[in-house]
């Protein structure tokens, strides 16, 4: 896809159109530099001008990314990305807007704004950049560091239990989630695409590594070593089958998932679980969302996708209900409403 020009019946776009002229100030080995690459090749096929992006971000090293796109963009306040990005798309509904967020600035102060935005299904996509740490403050514990890590604000090792983004989300009534790694581009490339087709609230965590405060905090899923059982990248439709020889696999036991191994125990494939991601019930998105090593693998790709009204969508109708059942229709007609007096 990279380099390539595609035709979005308006006017052809290619990466470069999207490529700022800003010096990009990101660590060398930053996971973020793999992010970026990635949104600038989605971008030119989405069919949508140029002039109709828009890149929000709150605080934080993620939230640098509006100097980096050749694209309208706000670098705005500490959490509040969410609240900008909804009253963008709100005044223009028109608009592709691609909200930029971290863990930090989206789930401690932006916590509020984060799950309000989620539970209204406004059609923004909102990409969170996981690195597990406080990066731009220099490595203070965040929202999703791992209990007992030591950090520059927790020296004996973190007392709090971690949010899991994605198990966040659903909770929040969230209509899209999607989890992919800043190791495998094509990958990620694939998931922001299906996170714009969406209508409503996408989410896309990226487990991202920061290679100054938090080096190799998603290692056991990332290493070669160890990848193979800890990734599982799943696809709708088909079984949740992982390892290096496709022998492992995740079945529904009662009410919990569980990990099997094919051909052990009367284990076939047509035991393993199908992912369906239209599935309303989001019981077993939970699940999945919640997966996490060693016990199990990651779940890598499109988790849950259900179409529903999204509330631009809600808005945008009320407001021509009213404006046609409305014997107001001009300025005009409103200050000549109701009582009128003169004032001599």
């Amino acid at each position: 896809m990279e380099n390539q020009i595609i035709e979005t019946g308006i006017v052809q776009l290619t990466k470069e159109d999207f490529s700022s002229d800003q010096m990009v100030k990101w660590c060398p080995g930053c996971g973020d530099h793999a992010i970026l690459h990635a949104v600038e090749n989605v971008f030119p096929s989405l069919g949508v001008p140029k002039e109709d992006f828009v890149v929000v971000s709150g605080i934080g090293c993620s939230s640098r990314f509006p100097y980096y796109m050749n694209t309208y963009g706000i670098h705005s306040i500490h959490g509040r990305a969410a609240a900008i990005a909804t009253g963008v798309k709100l005044a223009n509904p028109k608009l592709s807007v691609w909200m930029i967020t971290g863990d930090g600035d989206s789930m401690a102060i932006g916590g509020n704004h984060f799950i309000h935005t989620i539970r209204r299904n406004i059609d923004i996509n909102l990409l969170l950049f996981n690195n597990k740490i406080y990066g731009l403050t220099k490595g203070q514990y965040s929202p999703t560091t791992p209990k007992g890590s030591k950090t520059k604000t927790s020296p004996q090792g973190t007392y709090e239990r971690p949010f899991n983004p994605g198990v966040l989300v659903i909770g929040a009534q969230g209509t899209f989630f999607a989890r992919t790694l800043d190791t495998n581009p094509k990958a990620m490339t694939g998931v922001f695409m299906e996170a714009a087709k969406h209508k409503g609230t996408s989410v896309v965590e990226i487990l991202q590594n920061c290679v100054i405060f938090a080096n190799k905090t998603h290692d056991l899923i990332t290493s070669r070593e160890t990848r193979d059982d800890y990734q599982l990248f799943i696809e709708h439709g088909k079984p949740l089958i992982f390892g290096k020889d496709r022998k492992k696999g995740i079945v529904l036991n009662g009410t919990k998932l569980e990990v099997v191994t094919i051909g052990e125990n009367g284990i076939t494939e047509n035991d393993i679980l199908v992912h369906d991601q239209y599935e309303k019930d989001s019981g077993v998105h939970t699940m999945m969302a919640a997966m996490m090593p060693p016990e199990f693998p990651v779940a890598l790709g499109v988790i849950r996708s259900v179409p529903t009204e999204t509330f631009d969508q809600a808005m945008m109708a009320s407001i021509e209900t009213e404006k046609a059942n409305s014997n107001i229709k001009t300025v005009d007609d409103l200050l000549n409403s109701g009582a009128t007096w003169e004032i001599k």
